[in-house]
């Protein structure tokens, strides 16, 4: 039977001086995202090599439960500051899970 969990990596570049305050904000979305029906884990990481490129590893049960993620108040919270703390626009891409035994 194949996996129906879906996978985010969304990577976000501070801009200079606002690395603290990007790291703060995104913290703030990981208990309500932990919270959310269907998240299995939301783990933020910080890059070893550029203290102002953060990163999201997401899994979530399926896609739908993704797509409410992305409309949850935390999230359009989010979206109203971003503007000001990004150097660019994150990029998120998504990922199906495939095992061995997945046919």
């Amino acid at each position: 039977m194949k996996s129906e969990q879906y996978s985010v990596l969304a990577v976000f570049k501070a801009r200079p001086g606002k690395e603290e305050e990007l790291k703060r904000a995104l913290q703030e979305m990981v208990e309500p995202t932990l919270a959310e029906e269907g998240c299995i884990n939301y783990d933020l990481h910080q890059s070893v090599d550029n203290k102002a490129q953060f990163m999201f590893y997401e899994n979530w049960s399926n896609q739908a439960a993704h797509s409410q993620h992305n409309v949850a108040a935390h999230i359009e919270a989010w979206r109203k500051k971003k503007d000001q703390l990004l150097e660019e626009n994150c990029v998120v891409t998504a990922w199906k899970m495939i095992n061995i035994n997945d046919k």
